[in-house]
């Protein structure tokens, strides 16, 4: 029903709430220096990467002053040189981390694809009663829902279409 009622999501086996979440990389970001410096053949700039440049790419620091000076920076820095512009601000953080949550959801329907199960991703939901639903918290975004399941004989409903690649494609 939070999924709107669309047949793949009352049809389907499962389906997995996909949560993009903007609060946890700094507690990510010390996991993964933890497994890296559990591992001595890891490289030494790995760790690197994790201890200096992770912070300052993702700090925004109170009422987003860290992510204005960087944006400043970077605007006369980039004027000479090439250097990464996100995320130098909270809706930067937002985009970044519903960009990666998409990802890894492209990644998962191709796994389950490889186990002979079909998926579908779905952004027309009502997301405030999928969090209230499942007990997410405040600051945890929903990002798509993905069902997932074996496909019916009357699952799919049309033959696919797809655009002139050439609208969306430009080869320089």
């Amino acid at each position: 029903q939070y999924c709107l009622d669309q047949s793949a999501a009352s049809t389907a086996q499962e389906l997995i709430v996909c949560i993009a979440r903007m609060d946890t990389w700094k507690k990510n970001k010390e996991g993964i220096l933890k497994f890296l410096k559990s591992n001595k053949s890891n490289p030494r700039s790995a760790s690197k990467y994790y201890e200096k440049i992770v912070p300052l790419v993702y700090s925004q620091g109170l009422f987003g002053i860290i992510g204005l000076i960087k944006k400043i920076l970077v605007f006369f820095i980039g004027m000479f040189k090439v250097i990464p512009r996100e995320p130098s601000s909270y809706s930067d953080m937002r985009v970044w981390a519903h960009k990666t949550t998409a990802l890894a959801c492209e990644n998962l329907m191709l796994a389950l694809r490889a186990y002979g199960y079909d998926s579908c991703p779905m952004e027309g939901m009502d997301s405030k009663r999928i969090k209230n639903l499942l007990k997410l918290p405040k600051k945890a975004e929903v990002c798509m829902v993905v069902s997932v399941g074996k496909r019916a004989h009357n699952g799919v409903y049309g033959k696919r279409f797809r655009l002139d690649s050439d609208k969306f494609i430009k080869i320089i």
